[in-house]
């Protein structure tokens, strides 16, 4: 076999180097989905690497609903305003996580819901676990009836006893309801 010459080797290596690289844009900078909304505190909707937007509903937890059509907006009862308070304050949360790791997430999808919705674990670029986050601060709860298909479920769990421990956002409510115990009493 003949030997390359030098510039034919320099153009071979730099096209090799080239593809790799156009190849990795998720190693640098650019790694994750990218975020295009945060729904609710529990919720994103992401747009994939094909340029395809879908759901994903956090695994593991249970945020406080937010007010969605204009009648929950303008509802004087006590426990929708209490409820639609706390789901502001933990979708502000996940927004402010979001922007903090450039609008881009990294998940790990561990179902699907009824909805369509993938339900995934999502982390950060620098491996914020944002589950994690929204339970240490208490502005979510374990969902305790799909615990079986969290990865991360003793984190969770020991995340969401050390906000109840030192009773922070909603374990500091006394008025608060549960996400899911609302949404069955009070929503029609």
């Amino acid at each position: 076999m003949e030997k390359l010459t030098k510039p034919v080797r320099f153009w071979l290596c730099a096209t090799i180097i080239i593809w790799g690289l156009m190849g990795c844009d998720r190693f640098i900078g650019n790694s994750g989905e990218s975020v295009e909304q945060v729904s609710d505190g529990d919720t994103l909707v992401v747009k994939d690497t094909n340029g395809k937007n879908f759901t994903v509903r956090f695994a593991c937890v249970d945020a406080p609903e937010i007010a969605h059509t204009n009648k929950e907006k303008q509802s004087k009862r006590s426990s929708d305003r209490n409820q639609f308070t706390w789901g502001v304050k933990a979708q502000e949360r996940v927004q402010q996580l979001v922007q903090q790791g450039g609008d881009r997430v990294t998940l790990n999808i561990t179902d699907s819901d009824r909805y369509g919705r993938k339900i995934a674990e999502v982390r950060l670029k620098n491996g914020t676990f944002v589950q994690q986050v929204l339970l240490q601060e208490g502005l979510a709860k374990v969902y305790r009836p799909y615990l079986n298909k969290c990865p991360s479920k003793d984190l969770v769990q020991q995340a969401e006893a050390e906000a109840k421990e030192q009773r922070l956002g909603i374990w500091s409510d006394t008025k608060f309801v549960n996400p899911w115990e609302y949404r069955s009493l009070y929503k029609k």
